[in-house]
Formats: structure tokens, sequence, C-alpha cells
């Protein structure tokens, strides 16, 4: 794992001891720590409450000369955007700001990292006023901002084209360049969800790209990207899924977001490198429903009302992209309701949920189940939803929640009720299976089945 580095901080830190800001032995401590979480020294100061950010700032902004801005309540100029791609914006942690003539003006959590101002001035080709801002505000902006400024279009849908849309008329117009890629993506996108499919692969093959369709298990060809397109589709998609469009060899997961009708999608990204070069893999989900709109049997949506306030396991089962998440979510907006503290640990977050404390893992920094799972209870959840859980030692933990008074949320993979019944019979699921408080089981968009601990006891016996 990559420390997390601010050359700016590594060349003044000891400013900070001359200055009589911090003591050297304090230093110190706050160095190792920094190098134990793989974090940058001023975080570390600040995580630990020895320096508020603000102060550290101010620090910087006399020393280096170099205005200080709280990004808290500026409004960059968007136009800007297309001279610092997302991508690059987030490994550098630096926005841009506004452009007077020549010069762009953008903000850095590290001024002084001199390869992020060469890399800008490269892909802007022009000059480069730097001033500071927080690592945090930065962020905070580049996430609200790009999503708007590079995302694919709005997808307009229309009766006429339900059976003849091809997307493939996008990829044959006479057009070039990027733009024309970002066309072609959205019209991917626009024929899957004309199509209601929710699974979108694109698999390299000795022609290009080839473009397949998954639906209920069955996998539909749909075309190839030429392979004269394929690095610059692969790198486009990328960008505006949040991945590292420079990075090939190792998997990635990030989150694309894209409007059909006015409604904003998300879809997970993952890319995975193959001997003939990435595969991407998306899942697109919609936006959650309120409980009443997807479960419309009272008695059913008492059953989980009541199982989200006594400790158990609330289990979600169906079929590959059968609506698992989409369900899960629906339930959390029903919790957070209530005045209890309501907490995730997800892969990507789908869709952001007021009252809910959403967690991403990051295998980049090495933040994964596991060690979410050993932290997590610090934190006091009264709901927690763990998305994913598969081996024994998270089976093992799910019980250990239960016993902490704990409600939990999950999924599990099932085709049907008897594939349920069959697997939950291994000896390894015995104690697992006691704990659980309802089970909702997906059949189809229009059938679902809720049971409550006696029925399905009785069920699986």
């Amino acid at each position: 794992m990559e420390t997390i580095t601010n050359k700016t901080l590594e060349k003044l830190k000891y400013e900070l001891v001359r200055d009589g800001i911090v003591s050297y032995e304090t230093l110190e401590k706050a160095d190792e720590l920094a190098n134990v979480q793989k974090i940058n020294i001023g975080q570390a100061l600040i995580n630990s409450g020895i320096l508020a950010e603000e102060t550290l700032l101010k620090f910087l902004e006399s020393k280096l000369h170099i205005p200080y801005v709280n990004l808290e309540d500026y409004q960059p100029d968007e136009k800007c955007f297309k001279f610092v791609s997302f991508a690059d914006a987030r490994r550098y942690r630096i926005i841009p700001l506004f452009k007077i003539e020549d010069v762009l003006t953008v903000a850095m959590a590290d001024p002084l990292d001199l390869f992020a101002i060469d890399k800008v001035i490269e892909t802007a080709e022009c000059s480069i006023e730097p001033v500071i801002a927080s690592e945090a505000s930065i962020m905070k902006k580049i996430d609200e901002y790009y999503k708007v400024a590079d995302t694919v279009d709005n997808i307009t849908l229309t009766a006429e084209e339900d059976e003849d849309f091809d997307w493939t008329e996008e990829l044959h117009r006479e057009e070039a360049g990027e733009e024309h890629i970002q066309h072609v993506i959205r019209a991917i996108l626009k024929q899957a969800i004309l199509e209601d499919v929710h699974e979108v692969n694109f698999e390299q093959v000795e022609d290009g790209l080839k473009v397949i369709f998954r639906k209920h298990g069955e996998i539909y060809d749909k075309g190839i990207v030429p392979a004269i397109l394929n690095s610059a589709f692969v790198s486009k998609l990328k960008t505006l899924s949040n991945l590292d469009a420079t990075v090939c060899e190792i998997p990635q997961l990030g989150k694309l977001c894209f409007k059909v009708e006015n409604t904003m999608l998300v879809a997970s990204v993952s890319s995975f490198p193959t001997i003939m070069g990435e595969r991407i893999s998306l899942k697109i989900y919609k936006p959650p429903m309120s409980l009443d709109k997807i479960i419309g049997d009272e008695k059913q949506r008492n059953i989980i009302e009541n199982s989200l306030i006594t400790p158990g396991i609330i289990l979600v089962c169906g079929s590959p992209l059968s609506g698992k998440t989409h369900i899960i979510y629906s339930i959390l907006m029903e919790a957070a309701k209530s005045n209890k503290n309501l907490m995730t640990i997800e892969s990507i977050a789908k869709y952001e949920l007021k009252g809910v404390n959403q967690c991403e893992l990051n295998e980049n920094i090495g933040f994964n189940m596991d060690k979410a799972l050993r932290y997590v209870e610090f934190q006091s959840p009264d709901v927690i939803y763990l998305e994913g859980i598969k081996t024994r030692d998270s089976f093992e933990f799910l019980s250990e929640l239960f016993y902490s008074d704990k409600v939990v949320i999950t999924e599990f993979m099932a085709n049907n009720m008897t594939d349920l019944r069959q697997k939950l019979a291994f000896e390894d699921f015995q104690s697992f299976k006691s704990l659980i408080s309802c089970l909702i089981f997906i059949h189809s968009r229009d059938s679902i089945e809720v049971f409550d601990k006696s029925t399905l006891q009785k069920y699986l016996a």
C-alpha cells in the first residue's frame, strides 16, 4: 500500500517546531502515525486533534506566500474542468477554479508538487497559479462538480425507439474525437435501459471490444467497438467512472453516474485484467423507492419494520441482478426514519441515503472488508448493512453483532427457494440460520416473499 504524501508538508514540517506550533516530540509521534496509517503528516496532525486544519493551512499560506482559499462556499468555473481530468484531479488533489487570459488558477492540497503542476500545464497548455485549500474540501468539490461536468449526457427515451434503437448507429456517425466516444457510451447505456438490462460487459477480442448484455442469466452479443477506438473508448469510460485510465494491470472499481429522463442512475464499474486486455463490467442500479411501493402487503411490511427494532439478521435473497440492493436501500430508508445509528459497509455506495452513514471499501489504501469488520463496532451502529458476506469469518462476525444487540442487513445469492434451502442446509450455516429474524426472497420484480423468524424456521427445517 502506497503512502499518501504531501511534499509541501514534508518540506516545511520542522518549521512547525521552529514557530512553536508543535513540539519536536509531538511532530515525531505524528510522523510515526502517518507512516503506520499510510497518510501524510498533515492528516496525522489533524486527525489526532493536535492541530486544527485551518491553523495548518494558514501556516502554509504564511510560509509559501500562496493564498489560502476556503472552498466551502466557492463555486468553480465548470468550463475550466476540461483542463484537468477527473482522474488527475483525484490523484493530485487539485481542482481548477477559474482562468483569466492565459493563467489557470487551481486549488491544491500540495502546492509544491511540481509533478502535478507540470502535468496540468501539459494538459491545459497554459500557466498555472496555485492557491492552497484543504484536501478534504478539494475532494468534496471534485466529487460534487465532476459528477455534473464529467458524466454521460442525459439519455432521452421515446416509445418509438423501444424496439428499433441500435447503439451501433451512433458508432458509425461521421464524428471523431472524445465527444464521439462519449456519445457511443451514452448510446450503449440507452439501449441497455430500453431493453431493461442491468449488466453490460465489454470484452477484448481480436476485432475490438465486444459489447455484451446480460439479462436473466442469458448473454446477448450486441456488437463490437472497433479496435481502432479501443484505447480511447476504455480510457473515456474509466475516466467517467472515476477510475485511473493509466492503470490496466490491476483490478479497479468505480462508479458511473448518468441521467435517464432527468433521473440519475448509477452503475458500478469493474475493470479486470485478462490476457486479451481489460474486461469491464457495468451493473446498473435504479434509485431506491419507499418500502411501501415495493412491498404492497402491509403484513409483510410489518415483519420487516419489526425486524428493524429487534436484534437479528435481515437476509435479502434472490438471483443475480434480481434487485437485492434496491430493496436493501429501501429498507435502510425506512430505518432512517427512526432515531438510530445506521451504517453500511459497501464496495460502492450506489446512492446517498439521508440519515445513513455509508462507508465505501477502498482496497487501494488497504481498507478492505476484514479491516472494516474489525473497526465498525467502535462506531456503535444500531443497524448495519454488510455487503457481500461470503466467508466463514464474516458469518461468525454477523453472529457477534447479533449478540451485541445489533440489527444486521445482508444479502445472499439463491436462484429459488429450493436452492436457498439446500445452501443453508450446510453445517457452516447452522448458527447463522438460527439468527435470521426476517428473510426477504425476490422471485421477480412483482413477486417478493417475506418470512418472519417462526415461519422461516419451519420452512428451512
